[in-house]
């Protein structure tokens, strides 16, 4: 037998050089795949947005009112800084006016009241200064005054002597009174006494 009719007709790297180019199938499989997560990935994406979107559009709301009160009442708060003065003795031609010890006494007067109400600071004395039954006429005893809205006066039995007065609410706390004893040498002799009143009024 002749041995060349078992010789192949071509070698392999002919064959490979022949056949023409065919592409690659996994690869091409590959890049539909990625294609095609990326639309779904899209698709997701703008259906997402459209949700979002949609819930801003229809999202509820409610409101519901709210109403505040508050009471405000008229109110008056006064301090002093001492609860009693005494006058000592002394020449009444070398001190015709005695000052009182303390010498002066600190008043501090907080109101509460309208905004064009008048808030007054009277002060009414219970009698006259006694001693048993000899008196010294509480009109003898005169203060002066240092404060905002506070005013000098001479104490009266009878009627309330305004002491201070302000317009409206507020707190004063610069006020002081200073008093004083007019000298005589017709007083008789003895240990005097008379209580008064301090009051404030915020209408």
């Amino acid at each position: 037998m002749n041995p060349s009719w078992h010789k192949p007709c071509c070698t392999k790297r002919q064959i490979k050089k022949d056949t023409p180019h065919l592409p690659d199938l996994r690869g091409s499989k590959k890049e539909k795949e990625e294609e095609k997560m990326k639309k779904v990935s899209l698709v997701l994406a703008i259906g997402l947005g459209l949700v979002l979107l949609a819930g801003g559009a229809f999202a509820a709301s409610d409101t519901k009112p709210l109403t505040v009160n508050a009471t405000v009442s008229a109110r008056a708060t006064l301090t002093m800084g001492a609860a009693s003065i005494s006058f000592a003795d002394a020449d009444p031609d070398t001190t015709p006016s005695i000052a009182s010890s303390p010498a002066s006494v600190s008043v501090t007067a907080k109101v509460r009241t309208g905004s064009a109400s008048a808030a007054t600071l009277t002060h009414l004395a219970a009698d006259d200064l006694k001693s048993g039954s000899d008196v010294i006429d509480i009109s003898n005893v005169t203060w002066t005054a240092a404060g905002t809205g506070f005013v000098a006066g001479t104490m009266n039995k009878t009627t309330a002597q305004t002491a201070a007065s302000w317009t409206g609410s507020g707190s004063h706390t610069d006020g002081s009174f200073s008093y004083f004893l007019a000298n005589s040498w017709n007083y008789a002799t003895g240990s005097y006494s008379a209580s008064s009143t301090y009051t404030l009024t915020a209408p």
